[in-house]
């Protein structure tokens, strides 16, 4: 977006949308005029008080109780990024016995694993002189510092945190991001970014998805097969997992493995087709999509293998949890094996969801004398399942609080799934235990929280980023903060600032667009293209899948995978268009404003898609998306109409409205594997007109 378009839409959320104001629990003071509330997620509780603390090098911290490697290297970790930030020479080191300006107060240094009770809680005091922090726990100080570096703000010359009192837990227990690594590889380093970014919004479970038909990702000694024949050579060794294990724990994140059974398996079977429940696989599975290989259940020697494979997997994997799968296992040599066939009918089984529900008990037996607990997707929900194990829904709101009227717990992930491609707003406002819910205080104890789903199939190191982030962000506030935080324009004001945090940290989330135009264009000279990409967004899952055919030889590099899903300008021309709808005519700042910016979004679509249909002359990658620029010329000057007829209250000439939404109509229908992100704001402005 150029700067001059950003300024007018940034000035128009401030003038019409009022959304600098202060949380409704915030108590108003004389420091109110100068705090600014871009926290997120938002604290349980905030008080404003009087002044602010003056960040200057003459800072000092205190650690008065726990004094843990952890905690001292959490504190270091902010120093620096508080540094970064304000450009002030802060410690290199902690005096662990003197007296600070900055106090921390740990109790502990919390269990030795941590684990799903760990007390996150904590508080923090701000006055003219020092900031007192407060935690029960090293998790909670981690937690504590994490919104410390967000208070911080410019004033004058200099940066200050306003004084306040905070009082802050998690609403949930389970905050969760799981990262498929299967179908696509993802290295060691893409993850620790993603690991710094989930600590930054208090995300507290790494899902590791580690096993799909696509690879086998985990290194195995005691079957090195897996991932000899099963990885295609891209797996992570025992001593990367420890590592990523320790660096996630430094930053208070638990990691949970999966490993995929009985479906999901090919991988296991390339490598050890004796473990087939008939038809076995000559390699792991390019292609995406459900595949009908199966772990054979009717086996003793299936469950000795699983065992052993397990009990290594506990000695990396120190976690309570393990996830097991479970779902998508249409298991077609279940049905037509003999033997599987008379096994069934000897132990009474009658169909293959019965025959899974036996392997999943075996499997249950096997983690519990592990001293594991089994995590798996709905599909392993089953009245002869003990209570103990967690089911995580995909299938939505539903499905988990049926399960938690069975008595299971569970953690819901159907309205998170990144692949989606859906704005920030809608998994925002979509809540683990609805304010509706018909659930019994002690049924709603058994959810556990909530996860986000990151799955492989159309994304990879360079891409990954931008499909997670800053979206995740606006989710992770909803399984932290209280039920009613739900204000949707406030949320993407407070995104903007978080989502530039975060890149801070190494996400490349907002620079891999203009890698990927300059990619497709081969050239610098992105200026335009970087205009034109404002105007779309990928694709929905489902979408893309029908329409390219893609698998793990698919190159990652078209134009859909450039642009960034929920592009930060798709709701700022909402929130212009509704002011301008508002009273079209009116001549007030703020609808001046939304006029402006609404303009300007589309003189300069008009003016840049001709300059890229120029360039895609010598751009092949970029042919795909012609029809997409033609079309774009002709929707944004629909938009110029629109907009100077309800601005001038004039009608527009016969026909053009019936035209107008016939054009909206052809654009909405699939090309390049990308949609137009402005459609129904268009469509709004063009329908307002009589």
């Amino acid at each position: 977006m150029s700067r001059f378009c950003l300024a007018t839409i940034c000035s128009l959320v401030i003038v019409a949308g009022g959304l600098i104001s202060q949380p409704a629990y915030a108590q108003a003071s004389t420091t109110s005029a100068m705090f600014r509330n871009q926290l997120m997620p938002q604290p349980a509780s905030l008080h404003l008080g009087d002044g602010a603390f003056q960040i200057t090098s003459a800072l000092t911290v205190s650690l008065p109780r726990t004094r843990s490697g952890r905690l001292q290297r959490a504190v270091l970790r902010a120093l620096r990024r508080l540094e970064d930030q304000t450009g002030v020479p802060l410690p290199r080191t902690i005096d662990t016995t003197g007296a600070g300006t900055l106090i921390i107060s740990v109790a502990s240094d919390g269990a030795r694993v941590q684990g799903l009770d760990e007390d996150e809680s904590y508080s923090l005091t701000v006055t003219q002189s020092s900031i007192d922090l407060d935690a029960p726990t090293t998790v909670g100080a981690i937690h504590g510092l994490e919104t410390l570096i967000q208070l911080a703000q410019p004033s004058g010359h200099g940066y200050i945190i306003p004084a306040l009192t905070i009082q802050d837990a998690p609403r949930f227990r389970w905050r969760g991001l799981m990262i498929d690594c299967g179908r696509h590889f993802e290295p060691l380093d893409v993850l620790e970014r993603n690991i710094d970014g989930m600590a930054a919004v208090k995300l507290n479970v790494f899902h590791w998805h580690l096993t799909e038909d696509q690879g086998f990702r985990i290194q195995s000694k005691v079957f090195p097969k897996l991932t000899a024949v099963g990885s295609d050579g891209q797996f992570y060794t025992q001593d990367q997992a420890r590592e990523l294990v320790r660096y996630a724990r430094d930053r208070g994140i638990r990691v949970v493995p999966e490993f995929e059974m009985p479906g999901h398996s090919t991988a296991w079977l390339a490598a050890y087709p004796e473990l087939a429940s008939g038809s076995q696989p000559t390699g792991t599975r390019p292609e995406f999509g459900i595949s009908n290989y199966a772990l054979d259940p009717t086996r003793q020697q299936t469950y000795d293998f699983i065992e052993k494979f397990l009990r290594e997997m506990t000695t990396i994997f120190p976690d309570q949890y393990v996830h097991i799968g479970g779902d998508e296992t249409p298991a077609p040599d279940w049905k037509t094996n003999p033997r599987i066939r008379a096994f069934m009918k000897a132990h009474g089984l009658k169909d293959n969801a019965a025959l899974q529900a036996y392997f999943n008990q075996r499997v249950l037996a096997i983690l519990t004398q592990l001293h594991r607990r089994m995590v798996g997707w709905d599909e392993i929900l089953n009245p002869a399942l003990p209570k103990d194990v967690v089911v995580q829904s995909w299938r939505g709101v539903a499905s988990l609080a049926a399960g938690a009227r069975q008595g299971y717990q569970g953690v819901l992930s159907a309205p998170y799934y990144l692949d989606q491609m859906q704005p920030a707003s809608i998994p925002y406002l979509a809540d683990p235990i609805p304010a509706d819910t018909t659930l019994t205080p002690s049924q709603q104890k058994l959810i556990l929280g909530g996860e986000i789903c990151m799955w492989g199939e159309h994304v990879d190191a360079r891409t990954i980023d931008s499909r997670i982030w800053p979206r995740s962000a606006a989710i992770a506030e909803r399984f932290w903060s209280p039920q009613n935080v739900r204000d949707v324009n406030d949320m993407y004001r407070r995104l903007q600032p978080a989502s530039v945090e975060l890149e801070t940290l190494g996400l490349q989330h907002l620079t891999s667009e203009d890698a990927g135009l300059r990619g497709l264009l081969g050239s610098e000279n992105i200026a335009a293209l970087r205009i034109f990409a404002q105007a779309f967004e990928p694709v929905r899952f489902g979408e893309r899948y029908r329409e390219q055919n893609t698998s793990t030889l698919t190159p990652l590099t078209s134009f859909v995978d450039a642009v960034r899903p929920d592009p930060p300008i798709r709701h700022q021309l909402e929130l212009a268009a509704q002011t301008l709808l508002a009273a079209p005519t009116s001549t007030s700042p703020a609808t001046e404003a939304a006029r402006k910016a609404l303009n300007d979004f589309f003189a300069q679509q008009i003016a840049a898609a001709p300059q890229v249909l120029i360039q895609m002359q010598d751009a092949p990658r970029l042919q795909a998306v012609q029809l997409r620029a033609e079309q774009l010329q002709d929707l944004a000057t629909i938009g110029r109409q629109a907009v100077r007829y309800l601005s001038t209250g004039t009608p527009p000439p016969a026909g053009w409205k019936a035209a107008s939404l016939a054009t909206l109509d052809q654009a909405k229908k699939p090309s390049a594997i990308v949609r137009f992100q402005f459609l129904p704001t268009l469509a709004e402005l063009v329908n307002a007109n009589p």
